[in-house]
């Protein structure tokens, strides 16, 4: 193609983008100011100090005046970041938050829909910012965000004359119930508040409401998500507990009445697109146009991460994008002036941004589509980068946190990536023919475009003029444009999606440990869908306002290409290649993936060569992000026990003298908590990817409880391990998946009998129960729990998984010594007997514990066992994650630094 033969003949001029340069300074500032604290009279001094330096040599020496203006708009970022402090709460709630009873007096400021969570039960999350909160006779007045999860029986929403459903069907009622206006008398819509309210808790409702209040906790491992931070974001200082019968409904309004419109509006359009698509498609249009998420399943949006679609499950940059080109696309067809057309556009994104209430990701969108627009009036060319420079530092001002947000800075970064490299490069390439393509039957319009254009237009007309003789004269012309256009755009589409995968290689291993290697293909076909389906999908809803029936066509369509969406997104998501998981990169290979980065983004203007050049190296720095893996943070020639903080569950890593890494257990919420988040994903998978772990060598299930196995599967599926070992592999309804699952992936299924002996990675294992009898019974299935000792040379640890006291009894027969005990069934009184200390005479142990926990773990005659027996005690509900490191001759432990 004579495109690729001319690759990059041009030098594009480059662009004066100053905005851009602030943001990045600003952001600077602000990263040093978020992690070295100084008074903020020095920030002051020094930001007027430079400020009066750039006053100073504006006219006199160019470079020292923006040299001194960039340095003003870093120690202004320092300033603004420390002035606004961390993102706190209230101190009095702050008290408040032991999990004791209180009775909240606020106002709704977040609805939610009830969901089923088992069979009889259905919980509702609410936010709730409070007025004043009550102790006993105390009554203090506190401002501050509280997510609340009211929950009720089946049996008690049932009505009196009803028979009991399960929590599904009657959840699913409450929805769609919601989602038709509530009409009065519906039993299912007062769920979840008193009887007599018809259409429940909605925004501003004001309550009084008795609950538990505890402070939002984060599993305190390196890499781990920052839940605490994310819930801060939100203007959420606390989380509480509820039954609905402690709700109590006030008189009177509060809140902001524009912020209720909004989510009525939104309400409404949810009931639109349930009455428009069948649920299993409304649930997807939810996310796509809206931004309502609460009906999508945890199995869909595993399919769009690995398949590196997740940008179009959720309202992103680009649904706005696509809406807001066909906007204004329309009404330049209508012979809309310029300005208006760009006016117009403008408020309909704005009011998108304003409905979605997805937050700041749609709302910087919305704010780079007005500067762009805007800048079209004020400068001859328009600079995206300035925009986004623009945009970027508008929000920064506003909320100098954002910066540390993972939407910000991915949203940040494509947008970059795609202006800095991806346009001037298309500009070079294929740009120009495709301007070429305009007014193709006009001969003279060919002394307005370069030779090499010129002389692609000659050769459609030559192609043109046969096809005259078979088609007619007018569709001649028409069918080789068209099939260039699409040729060109399908050749743009798959460059722009390679170079976001190459360009966010690092952020996605860094973020979400996964390489999206499936995603240029994917999006090929799914990004020109995507196109149809929003405007067809806001047509649909606008018009069944009016008429459903007329609604129905544009429905149909926008359902047609969701469906072709969602099966190329299985089909890619379908491929073991699409699930690529990484380790988290070390610090050396991001600083030299974000210089190749920059670098590419400055050469892409320069020569054909040094061009060509930089794409290369960014493509194999993005592969060597990927695919290389990173050394493995472990200590070669030690034995390494180290308790991960799981919560209320149990999870080791043993790592051998010879790097042999070992997962024993992966813990998992209890089953009762009814909870999709993924211990095994979430937490395990993430403190191996964090400490350069890509593959384990062993996984090691103790017994079949669901605090031990529950995050097997996801360890299993991202870590590979070539074995597993097993007390028993008698048929289980929780073990049997995970031995399907083992099976499948080729693994070595060992059972682990009482009395064996082995060496394996330069440890030594010696088995120390169940009893062969024992590990085949399903009624007790504590009594199945693999005890075992690892040792090397002259120190020993003592894992005891969810050993009681008829075990240990046993143990101490064998005489066992071991400098670390991993102390059994979280430190429950059922165990740790102590004979068992008597015996084993430990140095140290660790009990692994959630916080708060029902159960009351650890228990306090265990703790004092442990104190008169001379042991020092770790818990993993209260430093975290803990590592015992055994040399052969001493053990010592290390609590890891979280900052």
């Amino acid at each position: 193609m004579q495109a690729l033969s001319n690759f990059m003949t041009r030098e594009p001029k480059a662009e004066r983008q100053p905005l851009l340069w602030a943001a990045l300074i600003f952001s600077a500032g602000l990263w040093i100011g978020a992690r070295e604290w100084r008074p903020a009279a020095w920030w002051v001094l020094g930001v007027l100090g430079f400020a009066l330096a750039a006053l100073w040599y504006v006219g006199r020496r160019a470079w020292l005046a923006k040299g001194f203006s960039l340095g003003t708009w870093f120690l202004v970022g320092a300033l603004s970041i420390q002035i606004r402090g961390a993102q706190g709460d209230d101190p009095h709630l702050r008290e408040l938050t032991d999990g004791g009873e209180v009775t909240i007096t606020g106002h709704v400021t977040r609805e939610g829909y009830a969901r089923a969570s088992g069979s009889r039960y259905l919980s509702r999350q609410i936010d709730i910012e409070t007025e004043s909160v009550e102790r006993g006779t105390e009554v203090i007045d506190v401002r501050s965000g509280v997510r609340l999860t009211v929950s009720e029986t089946v049996e008690e929403t049932a009505g009196e004359n009803q028979a009991p459903a399960s929590a599904k069907a009657v959840g699913d009622e409450n929805v769609l119930a919601r989602l038709k206006s509530c009409p009065p008398n519906n039993p299912a819509i007062a769920l979840m508040v008193p009887k007599g309210l018809q259409c429940g808790v909605t925004y501003g409702t004001r309550l009084r409401v008795r609950a538990k209040l505890h402070r939002a906790r984060n599993f305190r491992n390196p890499g781990a998500f920052d839940y605490e931070g994310y819930l801060r974001e939100n203007g959420i200082a606390a989380l509480g507990s509820a039954r609905a019968q402690d709700v109590e409904l006030l008189p009177g309004f509060s809140g902001s009445r524009i912020e209720r419109l909004r989510m009525r509006i939104h309400a409404s359009i949810v009931a639109k697109i349930h009455e428009l698509w069948t649920p299993s498609q409304a649930a997807l249009m939810d996310a796509m146009v809206l931004g309502e998420d609460s009906f999508l399943e945890g199995g869909t949006r595993a399919d769009f991460q690995r398949s590196g679609t997740y940008h179009v499950l959720v309202v992103s940059r680009m649904n706005l994008s696509i809406l807001a080109f066909v906007i204004f696309w329309t009404l330049r067809q209508f012979h809309l002036d310029q300005a208006l057309a760009s006016v117009v556009t403008v408020v309909v994104s704005f009011a998108y941004a304003f409905v979605t209430g997805v937050g700041p990701p749609v709302w910087r969108a919305a704010l780079m589509l007005a500067i762009y627009l805007g800048a079209r009036f004020l400068y001859r060319e328009r600079s995206m980068l300035n925009a986004l420079g623009a945009a970027a530092l508008g929000v920064l001002i506003f909320d100098p946190h954002a910066l540390f947000g993972t939407s910000f800075q991915l949203t940040f970064l494509s947008v970059l990536v795609i202006a800095a490299i991806g346009i001037p490069v298309l500009e070079r390439t294929t740009q120009p023919y495709t301007r070429g393509l305009r007014l193709l039957k006009f001969a003279s319009y060919d002394l307005h475009v370069p030779a090499e254009v010129a002389q692609f237009r000659l050769d459609l007309r030559l192609i043109a003029g046969r096809l005259k003789r078979f088609i007619g004269e007018r569709a001649g012309l028409m069918l080789p444009g068209a099939m260039m256009r699409i040729v060109l755009a399908s050749g743009e589409l798959l460059f722009v999606s390679a170079l976001m995968q190459a360009g966010l290689a690092l952020p996605m291993a860094y973020y979400f440990h996964r390489a999206t290697t499936m995603g240029m293909p994917a999006n090929l076909a799914v990004v020109p869908l995507t196109e149809v389906l929003m405007p067809a999908a806001v047509t649909a809803v606008g018009v069944g306002y009016f008429s459903v029936m007329v609604a129905r066509p544009a429905a149909w369509v926008s359902g047609v290409a969701l469906n072709l969406i969602t099966g190329t997104v299985h089909w890619a998501g379908g491929w073991r290649l699409a699930d690529l998981r990484v380790a988290t990169p070390p610090g050396a290979v991001i600083v030299i993936a974000l210089g190749v980065l920059g670098l590419a983004m400055i050469a892409v203007r320069r020569s054909r060569v040094v061009a060509f050049a930089s794409l290369i190296l960014l493509v194999a720095t993005a592969g060597w992000v990927a695919l290389v893996p990173p050394r493995p943070q472990v200590r070669r020639g030690i034995l390494e026990v180290t308790s991960i903080d799981v919560g209320q569950g149990d999870s080791i890593l043993l790592v051998t003298p010879e790097g042999r890494t070992i997962l024993v257990d992966a813990g998992e919420l209890p089953r009762w908590m009814h909870s999709s988040f993924d211990i095994g994903e979430q937490v395990v998978s993430s403190y191996l990817w964090n400490r350069g772990i890509e593959r384990v060598d062993a996984v090691v299930i103790t017994h079949d409880h669901s605090d031990h196995l529950g995050g097997m599967p996801s360890v299993i599926a991202n870590f590979h391990p070539r074995e597993l070992w097993l007390s028993t592999a008698a048929p289980n309804p929780e073990l049997d998946p995970i031995l399907v699952q083992a099976k499948s992936a080729g693994m070595k299924i060992s059972v682990r009998a009482e009395g064996e002996e082995f060496d394996y990675g330069g440890a030594h294992f010696h088995v120390l129960g169940p009893r062969h009898d024992e590990a085949r019974s399903a009624l007790r299935p504590n009594l199945q729990s693999l005890v075992f000792t690892v040792a090397l040379a002259g120190t020993t640890a003592l894992l005891e998984a969810d050993a009681e006291k008829a075990e240990e009894r046993r143990i101490v027969e064998e005489h066992p010594e071991a400098q670390l005990l991993k102390v059994a069934h979280h430190g429950s009184a059922s165990s740790t007997s102590a004979e068992l200390l008597a015996m084993v005479r430990p140095q140290f142990a660790v009990i692994s514990a959630g916080v708060r926990n029902v159960y009351g773990h650890p228990r306090r005659e265990v703790l004092e066992r442990l104190q008169q027996a001379g042991v020092k005690t770790y818990r993993t509900d209260m430093t975290g994650v803990v590592s015992f490191y055994l040399d052969g001759k001493s053990v010592t432990p290390e609590v890891a630094l979280i900052r």
